[in-house]
């Protein structure tokens, strides 16, 4: 998924540089209403999990393998703005220290992966737990479609980004073609890994799991400083 130097035109780029400066900026001041001094250190840790596990590929088929994205499990851990700054230092930590990613294009990466990914994640996320039943279970099977459905929306944005400003000698056709398909295999990965971990976290720690407050039992959120009633009922 992370989109390497040359593959888009300078003006796409700069304008996914724009899209994910503005993201950034914004997620700065929002991700003060989603961190306190309990759930602040979660964000570091899942930060590393996520750049730890984005190094370990797994096969899809056809000799193709790919990793995790962990746009959904972050924000349904921390919420969706302290995620999106998660993203966003994984991917600049990748880019510069490892060439994951080109440095040129880690405006689109930050933009497929931080925001797009993120956002559609927890958006289909909190629509499902809208509809589930509220228990350990909905909670799972809500964030599992949303990681499904991140992966392929973030490719098919990148498909978008191509056809408008792809530099690269490869056929739009043959882009098209292999993000597309590839990426729902890889979205089924997603969807395993994130629900193994937050079934994980949620079995130990529900108090810790941004997603999962109306799984919280009251003495859970009577410890949390500061906590709104009506933050308590999201």
């Amino acid at each position: 998924m992370h989109v390497p130097d040359g593959f888009l035109d300078a003006p796409t780029s700069v304008a996914t540089g724009v899209v994910a400066a503005g993201t950034v900026a914004l997620a700065l001041q929002r991700a003060r209403r989603e961190l306190d001094e309990r759930t602040a250190p979660l964000a570091g840790l899942t930060a590393a999990f996520v750049f730890a596990v984005q190094m370990v590929n797994f096969p899809v088929g056809a000799g193709t393998s790919g990793h995790l994205v962990g746009g959904a499990l972050t924000a349904v851990l921390v919420g969706p703005w302290t995620a999106v700054l998660c993203m966003t230092v994984v991917l600049v930590v990748q880019a510069v220290l490892f060439a994951d990613g080109g440095l040129t294009a880690l405006g689109t990466n930050v933009t497929l992966l931080g925001l797009v990914a993120v956002g559609v994640g927890y958006g289909v996320f909190r629509l499902l737990l809208a509809l589930l039943p509220r228990t350990r279970g909905g909670l799972l099977a809500a964030a599992g479609a949303g990681a499904f459905v991140s992966v392929p929306v973030a490719a098919l944005v990148f498909v978008g980004l191509f056809a408008v400003g792809g530099v690269a000698d490869v056929p739009l056709s043959a882009v098209a073609a292999a993000m597309g398909g590839i990426h729902v295999l890889i979205g089924i990965g997603e969807a395993v890994i994130t629900v193994a971990v937050l079934a994980a976290v949620v079995s130990v720690r529900p108090d810790l799991v941004h997603g999962a407050a109306h799984l919280r039992r009251p003495s859970d959120l009577a410890t949390r400083p500061g906590l709104r009633a009506e933050e308590s009922l999201r």
